[in-house]
């Protein structure tokens, strides 16, 4: 047993395993040439890994906060991420900022990193990453406002069809204060965009 198979237990590795053999076959490789015995169980582990988040609840890392009256705002910005295009089953890497404004509780600041992380292992497209971000930041932490802004590059737009890397895509997603006050907006976009 391996490490995927402890670690990721949902995970059918097998039948990866045979799809990759199938997919290395259609396009004319021998799936049992030397370098590629070990492909097979080598994408299994990954796709494991990369999809990790449809089989955990990210809302869980909210559930711990700390009674605090701030009512400032809260941003932590250039969580790095790498996710998955589910048009391609391409990465898409970029990072994202997540700010919020307390409402009488906070919560430690590797837990909004960890529902990042968690998120963004799943096929997904960017725009549905940046809201389900938001949403699970405003509904457990019962914020005031919640703004979430990532900027990634795709690999099914850098390495194939129009082939344009170094663009870039940016998503985001404002709730409450941030929607509705735009000095609050541009407070958060001013400290995404300063270079300290």
């Amino acid at each position: 047993m391996n490490l995927s198979d402890k670690v990721f237990p949902e995970v059918d590795l097998l039948a990866i395993q045979s799809a990759v053999r199938t997919i290395l076959k259609a396009v004319g490789e021998d799936p049992e040439r030397p370098g590629l015995e070990e492909t097979p169980r080598r994408v299994a582990s990954m796709y494991a890994e990369m999809f990790s988040g449809l089989h955990l609840d990210p809302a869980r890392h909210l559930s711990v906060t700390f009674p605090e009256q701030y009512d400032e705002m809260v941003l932590i910005r250039d969580i790095q991420f790498t996710s998955m295009c589910e048009h391609h089953l391409l990465p898409f890497n970029g990072v994202a900022h997540v700010a919020y404004i307390p409402n009488g509780k906070v919560t430690g600041l590797s837990k909004i990193a960890r529902v990042v992380e968690e998120v963004s292992h799943r096929p997904q497209v960017q725009e549905r990453m940046t809201q389900t971000i938001a949403e699970l930041v405003n509904d457990h932490l019962n914020t005031s406002g919640v703004a979430v802004v990532i900027s990634a590059e795709h690999s099914c737009m850098s390495i194939r069809g129009i082939r344009k890397p170094g663009s870039s895509t940016v998503t985001s997603a404002l709730r409450g204060e941030f929607k509705t006050n735009q000095s609050t907006r541009a407070e958060f976009m001013s400290l995404i965009n300063s270079k300290s």
